[in-house]
């Protein structure tokens, strides 16, 4: 059971990423998936999380309106399109997964965690 991240990069404010959560030996539509961050000398937090059942979805206040996550089951990923980037949005971004329950648990138990992909805004 793996999970990997992808699509960080480095852009300007104002800019656009897409990250990209992959699974091997599982089915991503089981699970509720979420993303997380940790800039340098902060604590990780979550960032945005879709559930398993009826795709409701969570964002962080600092991210509403311009983050979107999505699923696409036929690629088996989790996407996290990320518009009007600030540099407070700069961390590692990490993927992670919940076997049991909703966004509500996944927030706090993370059963998997993919490796993490830098994004950095600056300019």
């Amino acid at each position: 059971v793996q999970l990997q991240a992808s699509g960080g990069g480095s852009v300007q404010p104002g800019g656009s990423l897409r990250l990209s959560c992959a699974a091997s030996g599982f089915t991503l539509d089981r699970y509720a998936i979420g993303w997380f961050r940790q800039a340098p000398g902060k604590e990780r937090e979550g960032v945005s999380c879709i559930s398993r059942s009826d795709g409701s979805t969570y964002y962080a206040d600092s991210v509403k309106g311009r983050f979107t996550i999505s699923r696409d089951n036929a690629k088996n990923t989790v996407s996290l399109q990320m518009n009007d980037l600030k540099p407070e949005d700069t961390a590692i971004y990490y993927c992670a997964a919940s076997v049991l329950g909703g966004i509500a648990r996944l927030l706090v138990v993370q059963d998997y965690w993919g490796q993490g992909t830098q994004v950095t805004v600056s300019s």
